[in-house]
């Protein structure tokens, strides 16, 4: 994990959110949901945008599909928001052809419009989710994927907003997040504790990639500082690179399975990143870093399926 930083800044920036009208995208997904969750606490007065509602009672719902033309004006004029966090997002690793299209309009068209009418409303801030995958550089100039393409884009949009409009615009670059809650079961940290709940041996590539694993919370209150941090693109995780495999036997040694996993029973993906965060300038601009160990993750993790999933099934 990264270092333990003060959270001395954090606290301040908490505060500051008391009262105000924070407008989340994405909000009923895995990290919109623990945001929220936080915002509340803070004292902020929640708008969520769902297309299918929340769970959580106290956030107001808007539907809304950001996609469509005119419907973040319309939104943001009905919610009249002091901070903007953009979350929605859709999520894959797919090389495929297929998915160029349907990325671009999910993840940068509706990123250019929200900007735009964020821009219009004056709204004070906006925190838009970036990704570990986007190009770092020179060294790195070409994106590992469709979905790369389509954040490493919307962080240059969101910097020529800053820089051309006048609007605070910070790109929260998240690396690998995990923890208790994450819905989408194909992931790989539930892939892995499912399958072995059903005494199957789940199937990877070789596992050789190392990744930044960064726990849910603290990437919820990583987005809750910056909500309150100047204009920039900070990196979200930990500092630490963790190859597949080593996440993979945490777990089944927390579980003591009976069945094994198979590496090498897949592909390994074309251009995979391996990179950990750089966390020396978020902590200077924020106070925060990560808290939650890798071990400690994995295992609060392995117990919240275990519980809400005891046979691995759905």
């Amino acid at each position: 994990m990264g270092p333990k930083g003060s959270y001395t800044e954090q606290v301040d920036n908490r505060r500051g959110l008391e009262g105000c009208r924070v407008l989340v995208t994405g909000a009923s997904g895995f990290i919109g949901g623990a945001l929220c969750a936080r915002l509340l606490a803070a004292g902020s007065e929640v708008h969520g945008v769902s297309r299918s509602g929340g769970a959580n009672a106290a956030v107001q719902w808007h539907p809304g599909d950001l996609t469509q033309s005119g419907s973040a004006g319309e939104l943001l004029g009905a919610v009249r928001p002091d901070i903007v966090f953009h979350l929605a997002s859709l999520v894959t690793g797919s090389r495929s052809l297929d998915s160029v299209e349907p990325l671009f309009h999910a993840n940068l068209s509706s990123t250019v419009r929200l900007l735009t009418a964020a821009a219009r409303a004056g709204v004070g801030q906006v925190v838009l989710a970036g990704s570990m995958e986007e190009p770092y550089g020179e060294d790195d100039p070409v994106p590992c994927s469709p979905y790369a393409a389509a954040k490493w884009a919307s962080t240059g949009y969101g910097r020529m907003f800053h820089a051309l409009y006048g609007l605070s615009v910070v790109t929260a670059r998240i690396f690998m997040t995990y923890g208790p809650g994450q819905r989408d079961l194909t992931k790989l940290v539930p892939y892995t504790i499912l399958s072995l709940l059903r005494g199957e041996a789940p199937e990877y590539s070789s596992g050789a990639r190392e990744v930044d694993w960064v726990y849910v919370d603290d990437v919820a209150e990583a987005l809750l500082v910056l909500g309150r941090t100047a204009s920039g693109v900070y990196d979200v995780g930990t500092g630490v690179k963790t190859s597949v495999r080593c996440v993979v036997e945490e777990i089944a040694a927390w579980m003591d399975a009976p069945v094994g996993p198979r590496f090498g029973a897949l592909p390994d993906r074309a251009l995979e990143v391996t990179r950990s965060a750089d966390v020396e300038p978020t902590r200077q601009a924020t106070g925060w870093s990560a808290k939650v160990s890798l071990r400690e993750g994995l295992k609060k993790t392995v117990e919240w399926y275990t519980e809400h999933y005891p046979n691995g099934r759905a």
